[in-house]
């Protein structure tokens, strides 16, 4: 688990690899802004370290250069061959990130405290669609006009366009999992066709 101090030091050089990022990439802010859903002003900010990073903002920025969050929050130390998939913890909030590769679908490990200070809805709005699961405790989900509780065992999916919030809906934490991908791109679950299997045992 990261120390406050780690977590400053390492949120306080998100700034300059998203600058150098954009720079390498030949990307302007109004084409980022375009691409993320994020205003031109907060992304100057948070190249400049005037805005703090939060993972509204860096989850839509990761999935526009084409990286994965941890290696845009901190990367593994030079020379070291070993994957690191290093928590991050903020707010009560500690995230561990279970994929490490650009693009496609990025899937984290959600664990909420049960804070009374993430109580407070504070709906947030970004590129992308998302899908919840909710491995234990139950989890309070704002989700534009709906005010929902889910339990362990069950999930949700929707577009992150609409304003969301999440938080531990009681006094204990929740575990969940986040599967988060681009617009348009959902999470697709196959299983087998039961309608199938009971017409062939009847055969």
């Amino acid at each position: 688990m990261w120390m406050d101090h780690d977590l400053d030091q390492a949120l306080g050089t998100v700034g300059p690899r998203l600058r150098a990022l954009r720079t390498q990439r030949r990307i302007t802010l109004a084409d980022l802004s375009t691409t993320t859903g994020i205003s031109v002003s907060t992304l100057s900010r948070l190249e400049t370290g005037e805005r703090r990073p939060t993972l509204e903002l860096l989850l839509p920025l990761a999935r526009a250069y084409g990286v994965t969050l941890d290696e845009l929050v901190d990367a593994p130390p030079t020379g070291d061959p070993r994957v690191h998939m290093r928590p991050t913890t903020r707010g009560g909030m500690t995230m561990i990130p279970l994929t490490r590769r650009p693009g496609g679908i990025q899937a984290y490990k959600m664990v909420l405290s049960a804070d009374p200070g993430r109580r407070e809805p504070d709906p947030q709005v970004h590129e992308g669609y998302e899908w919840l699961y909710v491995l234990n405790g139950r989890l309070r989900l704002v989700l534009g006009e709906h005010d929902l509780v889910l339990g362990t065992g069950e999930a949700a999916e929707f577009d992150t366009r609409v304003p969301h919030w999440f938080g531990a809906a009681d006094n204990h934490a929740v575990e969940f999992l986040s599967l988060f991908g681009a617009q348009g791109e959902k999470a697709h679950l196959r299983a087998r066709p039961e309608q199938r299997g009971q017409d062939e045992r009847r055969g």
